[in-house]
């Protein structure tokens, strides 16, 4: 499963020394404007401790962990959306991504030059904001003439999808994203997923501060809170600086005595690869075994079938039924055959909606 979270912002923001430290891909990072210009695409392991757990049970002899990928695509400015800067290539490049990671700088730095001359979180947001909000009421204006000539014609799905751009055009000339427009049914949500609205897309605001604000946050953070609290959104607050230098730490008990001294729990890196894998509304479960320990990734609902074709598409094409252990009590009992003695082995079927952390076997047959 490949899904993609891109890193957006206006430039020099911090986006691509993010960039570097979360993913296997090197950014170009540099004080000036437009260093990114072709979006730079990494990927990066999901941390869990869960498959660490299991591993040290099993003994396999290869351990895989979920990966999510990250694109670094380049700064935006104002009018974007009418081609400004990079604005076409940008908008093409965040089309392209299934949820927004939106770097705000929240930190003074007078040798850090600001696109715009001064330190604004809040205004930097609205200007991204606006630009993704322009496009999309252009998109939604083409297709609602469309789709009401057609509704009117008697075309029943054209008068349902109309009446769903009439919300998002509604909601967008009042300067708000398509996200904030509460779907009606499942039916709708399936329409607001095709039409691929740049700001239908789920958004992270990453604050990247100053070493001394990567705790406890500051002014700049506190007033991004109180312009999104009406957003479905999640804040996450981070030192790009600190996180580098984290980075290049090799040795484990090096890392872990600076984030003690940093007074951090774990990097900030960390709690981003996690927060943009429930971002992007995907879950875990596991294969667990003496040749391998795998992390395999789906979306959240999806049934026993969908998840076996993650692991091959005969799987899910000849699927019979899914053996499923729960983490705990493979944790408790430690192998397969006391978990089945236990009686805690289930055995499930197509509509079983798997659950975060499920250690799985399928049976099937092609």
């Amino acid at each position: 499963m490949s899904l993609k979270c891109g890193i957006v912002g206006l430039p020099n923001v911090g986006k691509s020394t993010l960039f570097n430290c979360v993913s296997s891909g090197k950014a170009q990072s540099a004080n000036f404007p437009f260093c990114t210009i072709e979006p730079n695409l990494g990927s990066t392991n999901v941390p869990d401790r869960r498959l660490e757990v299991l591993s040290d049970i099993c003994k396999p002899q290869r351990t895989i962990p979920a990966t999510v990928e990250i694109v670094d695509i380049a700064g935006l400015v104002k009018g974007a959306s009418h081609g400004e800067g990079m604005g076409n290539q940008f908008l093409a490049n965040i089309r392209e991504c299934d949820a927004i990671l939106h770097v705000l700088r929240c930190f003074d730095d007078d040798n850090v030059v600001h696109v715009d001359g001064r330190v604004d979180p809040v205004r930097d947001k609205e200007i991204v904001d606006a630009e993704l909000q322009l496009k999309d009421l252009e998109t939604v204006e083409a297709r609602l003439g469309k789709a009401s000539k057609a509704g009117k014609a008697g075309d029943k799905d054209a008068a349902k999808l109309a009446a769903l751009l009439t919300r998002y055009k509604a909601a967008l000339e009042q300067g708000k994203s398509c996200r904030s427009v509460a779907l009606l049914n499942d039916e709708e949500a399936v329409l607001a997923r095709d039409l691929f609205l740049l700001t239908n897309k789920p958004v992270m605001y990453v604050c990247n501060v100053d070493d001394a604000s990567a705790v406890s946050g500051n002014a700049y953070v506190e007033a991004v809170r109180e312009a999104v609290k009406e957003e479905n959104a999640e804040i996450l607050v981070i030192s790009a600086r600190t996180e580098s230098d984290i980075a290049e730490m090799e040795d484990y008990e090096d890392r872990k005595m600076f984030l003690e001294e940093m007074g951090l729990e774990e990097s900030g890196v960390v709690r981003l690869i996690q927060s943009a894998y429930r971002l992007l509304g995907l879950q875990t479960f596991f294969t667990a075994g003496s040749d391998e320990c795998r992390a395999w990734t789906i979306h959240k609902g999806d049934k026993a079938p969908k998840a076996a074709g993650v692991i091959h598409s005969d799987f899910e094409k000849g699927f019979i039924r899914a053996e499923v252990i729960k983490y705990e009590d493979f944790v408790k009992y430690k192998t397969e055959s006391a978990v089945r003695a236990a009686g805690k082995m289930g055995i499930e079927g197509k509509d079983y909606v798997v659950e975060d952390g499920d250690i799985m076997h399928f049976l099937f047959n092609v």
